[in-house]
């Protein structure tokens, strides 16, 4: 009999070894705090996109380390905010859902400014919760020199919630080994859920349309980035080359012609930066063709929603 089909290889799960922690961390916090690259910096590998556009992530993305210690699965999550759509809807539920479905939540705030409001917000959110709660202040690297008042209102925010605060920048890799070994000390003995060697459950398909987006949020203007959806039409895995052709959906005419630009320029420019980022995942030559269609108010549309793959999650 054919053996069954393993994409993530979890039959080579090994046995853990004595005192060993495991668990599900949840990055949660409002739009653009460095979710994204704090998981890219901790796993140690590109798995999240990032960008400055707020609410870059939109799905659930699980990355995974594996140290000697212990095996953190973390759940990057949409950035909480007051939505806008029904993406916006879908976005932030499926952000409070995850808050509830994990050992411990790191809770990420823009280290450079004071708290405000919005992560008043975020905060009372988890006090609700029953999950222990790390607050880690991200980008100190970006402090002002007189950056007292603003650590002192984290500070002061932690104490009212008895959470313990991690200052530390995800740019710069500055003090992550302190937030780990908080983070390992919050998890209790644990199984491998995952073969050692992987970093992130997500299928290549996701990942590739991830990469894609990335490149549009960084090359187009501020209508564009939030309007798009990428469907990965076919891969065909050849010897030499992976050929990849895929769909830019959008809402507005206009929108397809800032994507597409002067005589094609934008989009040989977005197709041949994101093919750089392809390579890198699929270890090998790439072959992008992407096409851009307009699809008015996909995301007011559950069902257009669901085609390009944002539902509530379970």
């Amino acid at each position: 009999m054919a053996d069954s089909f393993d994409p993530l290889g979890l039959s080579a799960i090994p046995t853990p070894p004595p005192g060993f922690k495991s668990g599900f961390v949840g990055i949660v916090g409002r739009p653009n705090v460095g979710k994204s690259t704090l998981m890219n910096a901790l796993v140690g590998q590109k798995v999240a996109i990032t960008s400055p556009t707020a609410q870059t992530t939109r799905n659930r993305l699980r990355g995974i380390l594996t140290t000697d210690q212990a095996q953190i699965i973390f759940v990057d999550t949409p950035g909480i905010h007051k939505p806008h759509h029904e993406l916006g809807k879908i976005l932030v539920k499926n952000a409070r859902l995850a808050i509830d479905a994990v050992d411990v939540t790191l809770f990420v705030v823009d280290g450079s400014g004071a708290a405000g409001r919005g992560d008043a917000y975020v905060a009372e959110l988890l006090a609700q919760s029953p999950v222990p709660v790390i607050l880690g202040m991200n980008k100190i690297d970006q402090q002002p020199q007189d950056g007292g008042e603003i650590a002192a209102s984290y500070q002061a925010m932690a104490e009212a919630h008895g959470w313990p605060l991690v200052k530390f920048s995800a740019l710069q890799e500055d003090h992550l080994d302190t937030l780990l070994q908080v983070l390992i000390d919050h998890l209790d003995p644990g199984p491998y859920y995952y073969p050692p060697d992987l970093v992130t459950d997500q299928p290549e398909r996701f990942i590739m349309a991830e990469l894609i987006r990335e490149q549009i949020l960084q090359h187009t203007r501020e209508e564009v980035p939030h309007s798009v959806a990428i469907a990965i039409d076919r891969v065909e895995e050849g010897d030499s080359i992976t050929r990849i052709l895929a769909t830019i959906h959008v809402e507005r005419d206009s929108q397809k012609g800032i994507l597409i630009g002067k005589q094609g320029s934008m989009l040989k420019t977005i197709g041949s930066e994101a093919r750089q980022h392809i390579q890198k995942l699929v270890m090998g030559q790439v072959y992008l063709e992407l096409f851009v269609k307009v699809v008015p108010k996909w995301r007011q549309s559950r069902r257009r929603l669901e085609d390009f793959g944002y539902r509530v999650e379970d």
